[in-house]
């Protein structure tokens, strides 16, 4: 698998070998020697989990806090997204950055991000199912959001010309400033 690194300390692009000829294709879509080489340290994943979303859903910026803070390794299996990290560690010197990529069933690129981080993405074709892994099984009590257009993050979302559609949850989210 190729390792690329993001402007975001942990944030990881990879990219599995992938071997395809007339019939098809085959992929390896999780090594746990290969990752925990990849990341350089051993991570326990304790949940899967699959959602199916229609064009110009966005889900996000979600996270968990605390002792509950969730990694993700997340890939799409069918369609595109654009999936963003946002750095929401008060201490780190990337505080309030955000980093974006194009996932897609076609790329079969997937994304680390580790504990400490907020995420979401944005599905820019007719449906995508988006596919991930995490560290911490979901604890309501513990989940936090950051809006989507926060504009002390500014993340540049790709325009598809229409407003996203987001959750109620999602569109009553906090200001990064409200993250503790």
């Amino acid at each position: 698998m190729q390792v690329e690194t993001t402007a975001i300390d942990g944030v990881l692009i990879l990219q599995p070998k992938v071997f395809g000829d007339a019939r098809g294709f085959f992929l390896e879509s999780f090594n746990q020697n290969a990752f925990d080489a990849a990341v350089g340290h051993h991570v326990d994943f304790v949940q899967d989990n699959h959602s199916r979303s229609a064009r110009g859903v966005l889900r996000g910026l979600h996270f968990q806090k605390g002792a509950k803070a969730q990694g993700k390794l997340v890939r799409v299996t069918a369609g595109a997204v654009f999936d963003v990290s946002v750095d929401i560690r008060r201490d780190s010197p990337t505080f309030g950055r955000w980093v974006g990529v194009e996932l897609s069933g076609d790329n079969h690129r997937q994304l680390w991000i580790p504990p400490g981080l907020a995420h979401g993405f944005l599905v820019l074709t007719e449906t995508a199912d988006f596919l991930y892994k995490t560290t911490e099984f979901y604890s309501p009590a513990d989940e936090g959001a950051v809006r989507w257009d926060d504009p002390d993050v500014g993340i540049a979302w790709p325009d598809l010309g229409v407003a996203p559609t987001l959750s109620a949850k999602d569109a009553a989210a906090g200001s990064l400033r409200d993250v503790p």
